[in-house]
């Protein structure tokens, strides 16, 4: 049988055709599982939820239950997955996660640039709090200064301590809104990011229910 072989210094000898094989064998191993990842994350943006060890054996195509929890187990290691206080699946990057390509100033990266920098999940990304954190839709235009403008959607969390000038959202004397949260002493005032609105005292209660710590707008 043929064999290549190659010398490097030091008289060390090397089978380049094993090395080659090698190689070949990690890459479609990689492909596999990018594959298996990509057809999970799709059934979870589909149904909304994880699927379960034996949906993940159908779509790996695994007859063997032995086969899923390596998957599963490997899975877990790269943090594209991840299980919650009672053990049951739970989304981690694959909820989420987008190619980064690097950074762009006003156009476009060049070919040269356009090489994959990292998988950003925006969950991880976004989120500090996932258990404390929720979603609100924005109607009005009064923190349009801010870059908030309605349609848009803010997530809260709830969690965070409420600092002076946060944007929080906050229920003052039995009315909801969001605005800049200033503080003085005692004295509290909602202040809003548009000329066209008066900041709020409350006259008798304020009930601050979050602080908004990211807006997300879709163009199409």
């Amino acid at each position: 049988m043929f064999r290549l072989y190659q010398k490097w210094r030091h008289g060390l000898t090397v089978n380049v055709r094993s090395l080659y094989n090698l190689n070949m064998t990690r890459d479609v191993k990689e492909d596999k599982l990018r594959s298996r990842v990509r057809d999970i994350s799709h059934f979870y943006r589909e149904k909304g939820r994880m699927p379960s060890f034996s949906e993940i054996g159908e779509l790996a195509g695994f007859q063997s239950k032995n086969a899923v929890f390596k998957l599963v187990n490997k899975l877990e290691q790269r943090k594209f997955i991840g299980r919650d206080e009672k053990g049951r699946l739970i989304p981690g990057s694959i909820a989420s996660s987008l190619r980064m390509l690097g950074t762009v100033e006003a156009g476009f990266p060049s070919p040269a640039e356009e090489e994959l920098a990292d998988t950003l999940s925006l969950d991880q990304l976004l989120i500090q709090n996932p258990d404390a954190t929720f979603l609100l839709k924005v109607s009005g235009d009064s923190m349009s200064e801010a870059g908030i403008l309605p349609g848009d959607m803010v997530l809260v969390d709830k969690g965070q301590p409420p600092k002076s000038g946060d944007i929080v959202i906050a229920e003052v004397d039995g009315e909801w809104t969001m605005k800049y949260l200033k503080k003085r002493g005692e004295s509290v005032t909602l202040i809003p990011a548009n000329p066209k609105y008066k900041p709020i005292k409350p006259k008798e209660e304020l009930k601050i229910a979050g602080v908004v710590t990211a807006v997300v707008r879709k163009y199409r």
